[in-house]
This record gives structure tokens, sequence and C-alpha cells, in this order.
């Protein structure tokens, strides 16, 4: 079994072997497939050349007899000599053979030929008179392998010869020797300049992702402001490097918002914890305190307790706003849910209240959630108008399937430098509010998440009563047809 751990752990070297071993296999395909294809062709070239110069051979030696036959053979072996650029004929006309290379004779031998390639020769030209008709390979000791095409034709009164053709295999044998040679000096050059390249690319495309690692060690030990930045063409590579760094933004802001609303909590849980503990002492001072001094205390603590409880409600709602099932849609008859909502708010406050809503429609849009958000909206009007003050609740549809919102008072309005802060958690644009009078400072930013998650958007500004409007945008709405 191999050592898995003694396995490359380098990305780029990985990478790097990776590609090598494909080069390696892709060489060696292309070489099976280059080799087998040129013998092939090769050799198929030369059959047909053979089949060409046969029946050349032949139609010189069909004469009407024997003798003529064999005469018409000698002539045309004699006239063509053998040669490596020639091919090789003979002919076996009434047992007798005829031939332009002298090891296809029998019986006849150079003189400086060995007893051994006599022999060789010998048999040679005994096999040859045996050959049948048809393509064949030979070793011819002169000549080397031979590509052999045997003939058999008839002349006048029943008079046959047998005739061959044979090229010699040395040109393919050579081109092959050539592609071998090409293959085995090329093939390591390349794959070595393959592999280098293949190590450079593989540390280009590792680079980033080593980068990524760093920087996440570096925001793993609690350091959020490294980015990768990638420059370049937008590939992979640079989109996984954008999406990366844009999820630390996310994460950045994010923490930033958990420090300051942790902060901000805090602090609004503190004051009514510290209030209620002031009071329990003031109260404890005394061995014997009168019921008033009691239910007064009991009066406060109980306030100061539903403070908190709305708070913790709130900051509950806030942190379920990232949820996917924070709202579920629904089809929403807009005109009446305005008209419920300020049906509801009348009885809650002596305020003069208006419904201006030409918006006979469908809003698609979570009821629950965007009745909260307007009540929201509502109740932060009234708690910023006097007694006797105007609250008036107003829609109108817009372009593009959305409708627009808003409710305005006769208050003392939102300042121009405070419309985009007012939607911040825990901010309060009336610093002279006290939170005993109940607010949480959570009642806009919650009207801001709802919106938000519904695709919306809100804004603050001047109201034409004098005080403030606070308009909210929904998609989704369509108009009734009558």
């Amino acid at each position: 079994m191999p050592d898995l751990r003694r396995r490359p752990r380098s990305l780029r070297w990985r990478l790097t072997l990776a590609v090598g071993a494909m080069l390696i296999l892709a060489f060696v395909a292309t070489f099976i497939v280059v080799y087998g294809e040129t013998d092939s062709r090769l050799r198929a070239g030369i059959d047909d050349d053979l089949q060409t110069a046969a029946s050349a051979f032949a139609q010189q030696v069909a004469k009407p007899s024997q003798h003529t036959m064999a005469l018409a053979a000698h002539r045309y072996v004699t006239t063509q000599p053998f040669s490596t650029s020639s091919r090789v004929l003979y002919a076996i006309v009434g047992g007798r053979v005829y031939s332009n290379e002298r090891d296809f004779l029998p019986g006849v031998a150079d003189s400086d030929d060995t007893s051994a390639t006599e022999r060789i020769e010998s048999a040679l030209a005994r096999n040859i008179e045996r050959q049948p008709p048809g393509l064949s390979t030979q070793e011819a000791p002169d000549v080397g392998a031979l590509r052999l095409l045997v003939e058999r034709i008839g002349g006048g009164h029943g008079a046959i010869a047998t005739i061959g053709v044979g090229e010699p295999l040395a040109p393919v044998d050579s081109a092959l020797d050539g592609i071998q040679r090409g293959f085995a000096i090329g093939g390591p050059i390349t794959l070595a300049a393959a592999l280098l390249a293949g190590f450079v690319l593989a540390a280009s495309f590792a680079r980033p992702l080593s980068r990524m690692a760093q920087i996440a060690a570096r925001v793993d030990a609690g350091d959020l402001s490294p980015r990768i930045q990638a420059r370049g063409p937008r590939d992979e590579m640079r989109i996984l490097a954008d999406a990366f760094d844009h999820m630390l933004d996310r994460l950045e802001e994010a923490f930033a918002r958990q420090l300051a609303f942790i902060s901000d909590a805090s602090h609004e849980l503190r004051t009514p914890l510290t209030s209620i503990r002031g009071q329990l002492e003031i109260l404890a001072r005394s061995e014997h305190p009168q019921a008033e001094d009691v239910r007064r205390v009991q009066r406060l603590v109980a306030a100061e307790v539903d403070r908190m409880t709305r708070l913790t409600d709130d900051l509950l709602l806030l942190a379920h706003t990232e949820e996917s099932r924070f709202i579920e849609r629904e089809a929403i008859d807009l005109e009446l849910l305005l008209e419920d909502l300020l049906a509801s708010a009348e009885p809650t406050a002596e305020r003069r209240f208006a419904l201006d809503a030409p918006v006979p429609g469908i809003l698609n849009a979570d009821h629950d959630r965007v009745t909260q958000a307007l009540r929201n909206l509502v109740r932060n009007a009234i708690e910023h108008t006097q007694p006797d003050g105007r609250v008036e609740l107003g829609a109108r549809e817009l372009p593009d399937q959305r409708v627009a919102i808003w409710v305005d008072d006769d208050g003392p309005g939102i300042p121009a430098e405070e419309r985009e802060r007012v939607f911040d958690r825990f901010h309060r644009a009336d610093r002279s509010r006290r939170r005993s009078s109940g607010g949480t400072g959570l009642g806009l930013a919650i009207v801001q998440a709802i919106v938000d998650a519904h695709g919306g958007t809100v804004r603050a500004e001047e109201s034409p009563l004098g005080g403030a409007r606070v308009i909210i945008e929904l998609p989704g709405y369509r108009r009734m047809r009558h």
C-alpha cells in the first residue's frame, strides 16, 4: 500500500503532477496513434503500388505460349534491374525462375556470401517457388523486409506463370524510426517545458488561494481589515476573490453592527435596571415603608419591566429579520388595511386622524409585518404630537407596480441632518424625550427592517402639516379592475 502521507500537500505540486501525468498519457497515446497510423498508411500505399506494378507485369507476361511467356518475363525483369529505389520482380514459368534480384534465383550465390547466407538464400528461393498468391512479408538477406504480392496468370494453350512483385519495407522502417527518434528527442523536451509551464500556471492559480488562506487566518485572529483585492481578467479566480472580499465586507459590517447593537442594547437595558435597583434601595432604607411608597415603587418597577419586555421583543424581532421566512407574502386589500389601522389607532390617543388612501388594489406582502411597520409609524407620530394634534395616513400608486404609503404629523418634525439616522437602532432625534415615556428607540429600525425584507425603501422628509412625513415604498401592488 502506498504511504498517503508522502503525497505532496502543496496545491501547486499536486496540480503540476496532475498536469504531468495527463501530458505523459497524452504523449503515449499520441505516439501510439501517430506510429500506428503512419505504419498503416505507408503499408497501404505500398500495397496499392504493388497491385499497380503487378498488373503491368502481368500484361507483359501474358503471352500465347509458355515459351513466349518465359521470354517476355526474362526481358521484363532484365530491363528493370533491382535497386534501392525499384521493386523486386520475379516470374516462374515452366519451373524456371526469372528475377532481377539474385537472392530469388535458386542455385545462384555471390562469391562473398558465407555458407550461412547461402543457406538462407536457398531457403528463400525455395519458399518463393512455393509462395501462394496474395500479399505477404518476406525477409531477404540483401534486401531486408520485403512486401511481396504473388499472382498467377494464364496464357494461351493452358500456359500458366506465377509472377511476384516485391517492395522493400526499409523506407517504412526508416519513417517509423524517424517518428520514434522525434518522439524520443522532442518528447522529453516538450514534457519538461510543459511541466515548467504547468508549475508556473499552478503557482499563479494557487497564489490567490494561498492569499485567501493567509487572510482567513488573520480574520480568524480577529483582524477583519485585510482584503485580497484581485486584479486582472475576471475569470473564476477573480470571481472567487471578489466574492471572498465581499463576504469579508459583509462580515466586517455585521461585526460592527453587532458590537454597536450590543453596546446600545446593554446601555438601554442598564438604565431601567439601575432605576429598579435605585427604587428598591430607597424602599429598603425604611424599616416600615408606607403603603403609598410601596405602591409608587411598584408602579415604577412595573413600568420599567414593561419597557424592558418591549425592548426584548423588539430585539428578538430585529434578530429574525435576516431569516428567509421572516415574511410570508399574501394578497392584501391595501385600502381596507389602512382603514382598519386608522380605526384601531383612534381610540388610543387624543389626536385628529385622517386618511387619504386612493389605492383600491392588492398588495402582495406580509400582512402582519406591514401592519406592524405602519402601526410603528402611527405610534411614532402620536408620540411626537401634542393632544389634539394631526396625524394623517395616505397612500398612492407608483409606476412599476409599486405603492407609496406615508404617515404625516404636525409635530416638531425631524431635522434634515437627522433624517437618515432616525432609522438606526436606538437613535432618538428628540434628545429631550425621556425613556420613561415608553420609547425603545427601535420603532423606526423595525420599520426599516420590514421594508427592506419586502424589497422596498423608506425615508423621512418634511410634512405638509409642518411636522415629519415618513414614506415607505413597497413592490407587488396591482390595481383592482372593476
